[in-house]
């Protein structure tokens, strides 16, 4: 056989396999958990909140009352976003513009920077936080600690910055939220993170809560049960981001 053919033989075989990983890996990502019933009858609009769902984020807008504040939430690692519309509209109801993006192949480590179409989009919004759970809070740290002139607070729900996302000196106010159960996101992953966020950083545990109930989307693979149910985590997690966002308001 002539060296040529050898060199397009193998040449075709690699670019099968490379083909063939990564349309596993499409197929992986897409394979996504949600949404609930529950978080699909959120996205409708009512007169207290307006939905306007469009293909790159849903806007979650409050109705007849000033808005100065934006908050930015990037969903967790293959879950469809819009398993976080229970919680996020509830935020909305207490006075917040709120955008949810739909990232690519359900993965905010293709697209962090989001967050920088999204300001541009609304001139209006003064200040911004952004936010997300499990990995899509890790993408908002890092979102976060290369633009802390753009943001004035990051929400972590069940996350924790990486290593190389250092922000203990950003002047960035954050909020550290988690369950006592999380199977995922333990305790001892949280401690080791301390020292990447501000002395002042407010952390906020929910006894009895876990991983997956920070959204609506089912069980979680490698979770810990729940002791308490869905709505109650959810709330406690409401109360704490609306807290949160009123202090960066003042």
């Amino acid at each position: 056989m002539k060296k040529s053919h050898i060199i397009l033989i193998t040449s075709t075989i690699s670019l099968l396999v490379i083909v063939i990983i990564a349309t596993g890996f499409v197929i992986w990502a897409s394979a996504a958990l949600g949404p609930t019933p529950e978080a699909l009858a959120a996205l409708q609009s009512d007169d207290q909140v307006k939905i306007i769902d469009n293909p790159s984020w849903i806007t979650f807008q409050p109705i007849n009352r000033p808005v100065d504040t934006g908050f930015i939430f990037y969903p967790g690692g293959k879950v469809e976003f819009r398993s976080y519309a229970p919680a996020l509209r509830q935020i909305a109801k207490a006075g917040y513009l709120v955008i949810l993006p739909n990232m690519p192949l359900n993965l905010a480590i293709f697209d962090p920077n989001k967050a920088n179409e999204i300001i541009k989009t609304f001139p209006q919004i003064m200040k911004w936080a952004v936010g997300g759970h499990s990995l899509g809070g890790s993408m908002a740290a890092m979102y976060t600690a290369a633009n802390p002139d753009k943001i004035k607070g990051l929400v972590l729900w069940a996350s924790y910055p990486a290593s190389t996302d250092d922000l203990h000196d950003k002047g960035v106010k954050v909020l550290m939220i988690f369950g006592t159960l999380d199977g995922l996101v333990t305790q001892s992953k949280l401690d080791a993170a301390r020292n990447l966020l501000p002395l002042d950083t407010s952390w906020v545990p929910i006894p009895g809560g876990d991983h997956g109930q920070f959204g609506d989307y089912g069980s979680q693979p490698g979770d810990n049960p729940a002791t308490i149910s869905p709505l109650e985590q959810q709330m406690a997690t409401v109360k704490a981001t609306v807290l949160f966002l009123q202090n960066l308001s003042k």
